[in-house]
C-alpha cells in the first residue's frame, strides 16, 4: 500500500522521494485535471487507488530525470499548448529565437500572399505550428524522417486549427519538387561524443545528434538548399552554441549572402541564417 491517500500526504510522500514540489504539484493537478490553485485549496482531497499507482509510477520516472514535459504530455512553446511524447524533443525556449527571426522575415513589405514556408525536422512542430499561427498567411510545410513524431506533429496541427502539410522523410528527400521562400529547422546538431547526451538519454536520439562532429545534418540541408529554394529564400538553422562561424562557413560556400546570427536567451549564438542570391519577393 502507498505511503499516502491524501493530496497533502502524497506531497510529503513525493518530497521524501527526492521530487521538487513544483513537479509534485504540476503532477498531481494533471491527474485531478484541476491546477495547482486548487491542490492548494482541496489538499485533504483523497486519491484513488488507481491515482495512487499513477502518482508513485510517475515520481519514480521523474527522479529518473524523464522529463516532466514527457509525463504531462504537453508542453507551451512560442505561446502555444502543444502535445508530446517521447517519439519528439522537447522543445527549448531558446528555439523561439528562430521563430522569432522567422517571423521578422514573413513580415517584412516583400512578403507576398503566401509564401512557402518549411520545417525541415518538424518534431512536436513547434517551429511549424508558432510561424503559421503567428503568420496565418503562409503556406506552411512540415517534414520529419520519423513517422512517430510527424504522427506528433499532425495531431497538434488538428488540435490547433492550423492547416500545415506534412511531409514524411530525410531532410530535403521528404519535399521533392517544391520550392520554399523560407527554411527553417533545428537539425540534430550534437557531437556523438557530448559528455551532455547521457542527461538528454529519454529523449529521440536521432534528433539529438547525428553522431560524429555533429555537423552531419546541417551539411545536408545546406547543400540541398539551392535546389529547393526560390531567390532571395531564407534559410535558418538552429545549431550548437560553438558552431556558429563553422555554419557561417558552410552557407559562404554554398553560396548564401547577407549572412546573419542570433543569439539565445542566455547570448550565446544560436540561429545562423542567410539568402539565396536575388531579390526576395513572393507572389502576391
Amino acid at each position: 500500500m502507498p505511503a499516502f491517500s491524501t493530496i497533502a500526504q502524497a506531497l510529503d510522500w513525493s518530497k521524501q522521494q527526492g521530487l521538487d514540489r513544483l513537479d509534485a504539484q504540476l503532477l498531481l493537478a494533471k491527474l485531478f485535471r484541476t491546477d495547482r490553485a486548487w491542490l492548494l485549496a482541496h489538499d485533504d482531497q483523497a486519491l484513488d487507488p488507481l491515482q495512487q499507482q499513477q502518482f508513485i509510477d510517475q515520481v519514480g520516472a521523474r527522479v529518473r530525470d524523464t522529463p516532466l514535459d514527457y509525463l504531462l504530455g504537453e508542453t507551451e512553446f512560442h505561446g502555444l499548448m502543444l502535445q508530446i511524447s517521447p517519439a519528439v524533443l522537447v522543445p527549448r525556449p531558446d528555439t523561439e529565437v528562430l521563430v522569432d527571426w522567422a517571423l521578422e522575415i514573413l513580415r517584412g513589405p516583400a512578403v507576398g500572399s503566401a509564401p512557402q514556408v518549411v520545417d525541415l525536422g518538424t518534431g512536436s512542430g513547434a517551429i511549424a505550428l508558432a510561424v503559421k499561427h503567428a503568420a496565418p498567411f503562409v503556406a506552411m510545410h512540415m517534414a520529419d524522417l520519423s513517422a512517430e513524431a510527424l504522427t506528433v506533429a499532425s495531431s497538434n496541427a488538428r488540435r490547433l486549427d492550423l492547416k500545415v502539410r506534412a511531409h514524411l522523410g530525410s531532410w530535403w528527400e521528404a519535399v521533392p519538387g517544391l520550392s520554399f521562400d523560407l527554411v527553417l529547422s533545428n537539425p540534430p546538431y550534437i557531437a556523438g561524443g557530448d559528455p551532455h547526451l547521457p542527461a538528454l538519454r529519454h529523449e529521440p536520439q536521432m534528433a539529438l545528434t547525428p553522431g560524429g562532429d555533429g555537423l552531419a545534418a546541417l551539411h545536408t540541408i545546406v547543400a540541398g538548399a539551392a535546389a529547393a529554394m526560390r531567390p532571395g529564400a531564407w534559410l535558418l538553422l538552429e545549431h550548437g552554441y560553438d558552431q556558429a562561424e563553422t555554419v557561417h562557413r558552410m552557407l559562404i560556400e554554398a553560396g548564401f549572402v547577407t549572412i546573419q546570427c542570433r543569439r539565445d536567451l542566455g547570448n550565446q549564438p544560436r540561429v545562423t541564417g542567410g539568402q539565396r542570391p536575388g531579390e526576395f519577393v513572393t507572389v502576391k
